[in-house]
């Protein structure tokens, strides 16, 4: 079974247990005779994958107790992963969401890492700079550089440790596994949305 998560700028592939990342063209040259199983959040493209006869779309199969109508499909998959804990996807934007008992409990949304860097630069070209990834969040900085670190790491940490308490923290996404080493019991695992796609494809079908 090969799996597809449609994001809004790339195409995450699932086979054989190994995850990798493609352009939306890439994937599709390189997988459209095979039999693909995939949900997506990129509308442009549906007319495209519609026309691939072997792929299929399951993204009205991913269910989610007390989800709200709005809610991205690939949340939805995240989320199904387990049944208990706070589920981020770290990408183009952050996605937190909170999950007990399995049943989804809400959730919030922040700028990715790379949006927080562009929207510094929009206020003044003096803060046109690069996220110091090894940045110290327990001192205080000195540097333009630092400083915009520091409030971006800082206040991604904070709100989410506001809502932590003693739940798991699970996250995937390109920067997932960065701003995992700034959260405490928090796992990284890029496979999360296809385990929840799996568990909702099993519970469907098998």
């Amino acid at each position: 079974m090969i799996l597809a998560d449609i994001g809004n700028t790339r195409v995450h592939i699932y086979e054989k247990g190994k995850v990798i990342h493609l352009s939306y063209q890439e994937a599709i040259d390189r997988y459209q005779n095979q039999d693909v199983y995939y949900i997506s959040v990129k509308s442009e493209l549906k007319e495209k994958l519609e026309e691939l006869n072997r792929w299929v779309n399951i993204s009205d199969r991913i269910i989610l107790k007390g989800s709200y109508a709005t809610m991205g499909v690939d949340r939805k998959a995240l989320c199904l992963s387990k049944e208990d804990g706070i589920f981020i996807s770290a990408g183009s934007a952050i996605t937190v969401d909170i999950m007990e008992a399995g049943e989804y409990q809400g959730g919030f949304l922040l700028l990715g890492i790379s949006q927080y860097i562009k929207s510094y630069s929009l206020i003044s070209p003096q803060l046109t700079t690069t996220l110091n990834r090894k940045i110290n969040v327990n001192k205080l900085p000195k540097s333009t550089q630092d400083g915009i670190s520091y409030g971006i790491i800082g206040s991604i940490q904070t709100v989410i440790e506001r809502h932590q308490q003693e739940k798991r923290v699970y996250i995937s996404g390109g920067d997932g596994e960065f701003l995992s080493s700034f959260l405490n019991n928090a796992i990284f695992d890029e496979s999360l949305i296809f385990q929840g796609m799996i568990k909702a494809y099993n519970i469907k079908f098998v």
